[in-house]
């Protein structure tokens, strides 16, 4: 114990608390899914597709420990849907501790010929689901507090060409996340974003090498993010080294924006 009366190494511990993550089947929503999982918490797995990627998952962080895992499967972007998946969330676990909207998608395309569909189905993933899923998240946290973690884009405040919609939504999730987070502090519910700049996933395995060095040469670290790097300040966020932040969007970006 330190003279102020607490022990750093518990600070980062969420034993004892259910988190959920959407979108968690691949990337950095399974990475999330495992660094809570073996900070201690029982982590609820949402998926649409791949659902034997996300049981897989699951078993992985079973067989890990500390944390348990489970699956259920929802669209974000269907507000029934959600409200049937929070409910059968608590009848299941009895309470949620944790959010983390992760679930995202991109249709990338220039302004000029974006196409409405790519319009609305990257607003309805990327902001309405974080909406969705966040109103479900407030009416089960008010009487016990909670932590929601939203996963927003340096493309939210850097733009990005072929991105207006993507970028757009990210935006908004960073309006969304400080008006709640205003809105809900009083109930002990803390909202934040994390910002994540250009992550190794099998999107940037796959740009042509000198797509690589151009987005490269603008990183002062020099290198792109790792997903761990995500899913550790999510894990900051979620837990009680975090108690006295809310409203922040905490970039991730090696340097790339400096916010």
């Amino acid at each position: 114990m330190t003279s102020g009366g607490y022990n750093p190494a518990t600070l980062l511990d969420v034993s004892g608390k259910v988190a959920l993550v959407t979108g968690a089947q691949r990337g950095i929503g399974a990475e999330i899914a495992k660094m809570l999982g073996a900070a201690g918490a029982d982590v609820v797995i949402n998926y649409l597709v791949e659902p034997d990627r996300a049981k897989e998952l699951a078993k992985e962080i079973n067989d890990r420990g500390p944390g348990r895992a489970f699956t259920i499967e929802f669209d974000v972007t269907n507000s029934a849907q959600v409200t049937a998946g929070f409910e059968k969330i608590i009848e299941e676990h009895g309470h949620l501790d944790i959010l983390v909207n992760n679930a995202g998608m991109r249709k990338d395309g220039l302004a000029l010929r974006m196409s409405d569909d790519q319009w609305k189905d990257t607003l309805s993933v990327n902001l309405d689901g974080v909406f969705f899923c966040s109103r479900a998240a407030l009416a089960v946290m008010r009487k016990t507090g909670g932590s929601i973690i939203n996963i927003s884009s340096v493309a939210a405040f850097s733009g990005s060409t072929g991105q207006a919609n993507y970028a757009t939504a990210k935006a908004g999730v960073v309006g969304l996340s400080r008006s709640l987070a205003v809105e809900y502090a009083s109930r002990n519910i803390r909202v934040n974003c994390v910002v994540p700049g250009l992550i190794e996933t099998e999107m940037t395995e796959s740009m042509k090498p000198a797509f690589r060095e151009q987005y490269l040469s603008r990183i002062p670290m020099g290198r792109f993010g790792e997903v761990r790097e995500i899913a550790a300040a999510v894990l900051f966020l979620a837990s009680d080294a975090a108690g006295y932040i809310t409203g922040v969007a905490l970039h991730a970006n090696g340097g790339g924006y400096i916010a």
